[in-house]
């Protein structure tokens, strides 16, 4: 053994054991960035949004989300009833979720049902101009922190002809995000495309038991468990088919049966009232 080789050996030693254990820079941010456990942030209106025991069986899909994650995708769920991109963002949510969000995180944002109405001024957007404007504050805000931006079309409400063909409710604003979302080169999640072929698929009478139609309501939008354990498993095939996950964080998509009574059960409701 050479002098030099010996006298490194013997330094290597000396050293504490962490200073001793020589980790390539490449390996060490490998480490950081794939086996922390990262959160999933939602940005959304009432279809996405946790509910309040008042409001039971309805029911959004961010709830049922983590059905189909790994345990160590955590999913933070800011979604909330009534709002458009307009309005969250104004109201300050977007800069409290934006506080909360770390590099390597997602934030995944669904909006249009609110943005459409027209009659209010505090959450209208206009699909071409506004809209894109607003999502932009999102995408922008995601990327300053070093996260990954995901926007989704919004899921459809329950609309049928005459003769039972699932009819599209949106308007321009699925067609606007998909457009922003190339733009920017952002991952898109179709959901709009994917839930009115699910409707389409179930049919007039199906759907039912996925929103929330109940003895006192007939509600075409908000769902009922089953229905939002069906949107989740689409979100979730399309994080992983749009590769936003890898296969190891996506779980559960051929074989949770949204019609089980036990997963129903596993979805949760807030104590006390709806706010506004």
């Amino acid at each position: 053994m050479s002098t030099t080789r010996r006298a490194t050996l013997a330094a290597l030693a000396s050293l504490p054991l962490a200073a001793a254990t020589l980790t390539s820079p490449a390996s060490a941010a490998t480490t950081t960035r794939d086996d922390r456990r990262r959160t999933l942030f939602i940005a959304g209106d009432s279809t996405a949004a946790q509910k309040y025991l008042d409001a039971k069986p309805e029911s959004g899909w961010g709830t049922a989300l983590p059905f189909f994650l790994a345990d160590r995708v955590r999913v933070a769920n800011h979604a909330v009833n009534g709002r458009s991109s307009k309005s969250f963002a104004d109201e300050g949510r977007l800069d409290t979720l934006l506080a909360a969000i770390r590099p390597g995180d997602l934030l995944l944002v669904q909006f249009a049902h609110n943005d459409e109405k027209s009659a209010d001024p505090t959450r209208y957007t206009e699909p071409w101009s506004t809209y894109q404007e607003y999502l932009k504050l999102y995408v922008d805000g995601a990327r300053a922190k070093g996260a990954r931006p995901v926007l989704a079309t919004s899921v459809e409400r329950r609309k049928f002809d005459a003769s039972g063909n699932s009819l599209p409710t949106h308007g321009d604003y699925p067609a606007s995000m998909r457009a922003l979302a190339e733009e920017e080169g952002v991952a898109l999640l179709d959901l709009q495309a994917l839930s009115l072929a699910l409707w389409q698929k179930l049919g007039v009478e199906g759907t039912k038991t996925y929103f929330n139609w109940t003895a006192t309501e007939q509600d075409n939008t908000h769902f009922n468990p089953p229905g939002a354990i069906a949107v989740a498993r689409l979100v979730a095939t399309e994080l992983l088919a749009r590769e936003v996950l890898p296969a190891r964080d996506v779980r559960r998509t051929d074989e949770l049966d949204e019609l089980d009574p036990a997963w129903q059960s596993r979805l949760t409701w807030l104590s006390g009232t709806t706010p506004a």
